[in-house]
C-alpha cells in the first residue's frame, strides 16, 4: 500500500509540476497579474515545499530494507554522494543562479537567459539532473519507500528532459539544436544521450 500512496502522491507532485513549469501556465498568471516577476521564485517555492509531504510519507509510510551495502562499500558510495553534491554545486553556480532560484527577476525586469554550454555544460547537457541521480542512486541503504520515490523522481527527471528539451529548443532555436547534437543529455558518452 505505501508504494501505490507514494507512487500517487509522485504522479500528482510531477503533474501539477510540469503544468506550472509551462509556458503556458506562466503566460497564464501574467496575463492576469500583468506581470510574471515573481513567478521564477514562487514557482521554486511551490515545488520545494509540496514536494515535502512526499519526503514525510517516505519516512512516515511502513517501510522494509531492500538491501544495505556494507562497509567499507558504503564509503565508497559516500563519496560518490559527496562529489555528486560539488558537481551539483558547480554546475548550479554555472548557470544564472539569481535568475535561475527567481530573486534577480524581484530587481530587475525579467530577460531570456543566456544558453550555458561552458563548465560542466560541455560535458553534459543536464548536469543538474545528472548528478541529482546520482547522488540518489548512491544511497547505501535502499528501503521500498526510498526505491519507489527513487523510481518516480528519475522517471520524472527523464520525461521531464523530454519536455525541457522542446522548450530550449523553441527558446534559443539553431544555437540550442547544435549544442544538442555535440553534447549527451544526461549521460557522457550514452550513445543515446545524442541526436
Amino acid at each position: 500500500m505505501s508504494i501505490i500512496i507514494l507512487l500517487f502522491a509522485l504522479t500528482v507532485w510531477g503533474v501539477v509540476h510540469s503544468i506550472l513549469a509551462s509556458h503556458f501556465a506562466k503566460d497564464m498568471i501574467s496575463l492576469k497579474l500583468g506581470s510574471a516577476d515573481y513567478y521564477r521564485l514562487a514557482y521554486n517555492g511551490f515545488a520545494g515545499i509540496s514536494f515535502l509531504p512526499i519526503l514525510y510519507l517516505m519516512r512516515t509510510l511502513p517501510d522494509q530494507k531492500v538491501y544495505e551495502v556494507p562497509s567499507p562499500w558504503n564509503l565508497a558510495m559516500y563519496g560518490g554522494q559527496l562529489l555528486a553534491i560539488i558537481f551539483l554545486t558547480i554546475a548550479f553556480l554555472q548557470t544564472d543562479s539569481l535568475s535561475f532560484i527567481g530573486l534577480r527577476q524581484l530587481f530587475e525586469k525579467e530577460k531570456s537567459g543566456d544558453l550555458v554550454t561552458r563548465g560542466l555544460y560541455r560535458v553534459v547537457r543536464h548536469p543538474l539532473y545528472t548528478f541529482s541521480l546520482l547522488f540518489i542512486w548512491l544511497t547505501s541503504t535502499m528501503t521500498q519507500n526510498s526505491l519507489t520515490v527513487y523510481i518516480g523522481a528519475t522517471l520524472y527527471i527523464l520525461i521531464g528532459t523530454v519536455f525541457e528539451e522542446r522548450k530550449l529548443l523553441r527558446d534559443f532555436g539553431e544555437a540550442y539544436a547544435e549544442y544538442k547534437r555535440k553534447v549527451p543529455m544526461l549521460i557522457p558518452g550514452f550513445v543515446f544521450g545524442r541526436k
